[in-house]
């Protein structure tokens, strides 16, 4: 990958061959998208007028920055999908998870250049700029594990989270056909009964809706029980996926002339 395009994809790149001048780029964006963030939260408070000034600078500055790392993106995705023309390279950037995170960080600034709209509207817009808290996920390797784990272990993840609501709409079924006579204005219909299954199989426990007759709370006990030990099964298999993720990670290190990578794709097949 020889000139412009190639160094600029090296620089850019999401994995881990990273060179000086690359994290060096990753560290600037990152430190702007904690900005970023900072600037939303401040936004909800009565600021100065200089405030106000330089809030609106950080973000002329950053949406420029990342305008232009998303088209560097998009023009050097050629070289990221080797195997595909130009244009599909470029249509798979676009509607991979974070071309679409990139877009929506940029987008509320546009869009008032585009479309005349209300004020109401542009400061709902603007609390969509913490999209931009997702574009980490690129530049650091603990975001990235994150997001391996839950992607080896969605199939068990689904399966554990359909059992859990399988249970609460039963639950919550049961509960409105026990309670709705006796508390008509709490329970007054199953979706109310399924916000006091959530809070009781969360172990949350609100107190703003609570079962008063002798079967309801014994259906209760027997709910709660049950909500401890079901809702701890995606937390079992999230923390299985990291010490199985940690490993491969650890024997790659270690044996690093072990990787195999994909001739078509060039990612590494244990991934």
């Amino acid at each position: 990958m020889n000139g412009v395009k190639g160094k600029i994809y090296n620089i850019i790149r999401d994995d881990d061959e990273n060179n000086l001048l690359s994290n060096i780029v990753d560290s600037i964006i990152i430190f702007m998208i904690i900005i970023n963030v900072v600037a939303v939260i401040a936004d909800t408070f009565t600021l100065p007028p200089h405030f106000q000034t330089a809030s609106w600078i950080i973000e002329i500055v950053t949406v420029v920055v990342f305008s232009i790392e998303y088209l560097l993106r998009l023009w050097t995705s050629d070289l990221r999908y080797s195997t595909l023309s130009p244009i599909r390279s470029r249509i798979r950037y676009i509607l991979s998870f974070m071309a679409i995170i990139d877009l929506l960080a940029i987008l509320p600034f546009y869009i008032p250049f585009l479309f005349p709209i209300d004020l109401r509207v542009l400061r709902t817009l603007r609390v969509v700029r913490l999209f931009r808290l997702f574009k980490v996920n690129r530049y650091t390797h603990a975001l990235s594990t994150i997001g391996t784990v839950f992607k080896k272990k969605s199939g068990q993840l689904l399966s554990s989270i359909f059992v859990v609501t399988l249970l609460m709409v039963i639950a919550s079924v049961l509960m409105y056909n026990v309670e709705s006579e006796a508390q008509p204005d709490k329970f007054d219909n199953v979706f109310s009964a399924l916000w006091w299954a959530v809070a009781t199989f969360t172990t949350v426990g609100y107190g703003d809706i609570f079962p008063i007759t002798v079967l309801g709370k014994f259906l209760s006990a027997v709910i709660a029980f049950l909500g401890i030990g079901l809702v701890a099964v995606p937390t079992g298999i999230i923390s299985a996926g990291f010490i199985e993720q940690l490993d491969v990670e650890k024997k790659q290190k270690e044996h690093p002339e072990e990787k195999c990578f994909c001739p078509y794709c060039g990612k590494n097949i244990h991934d």
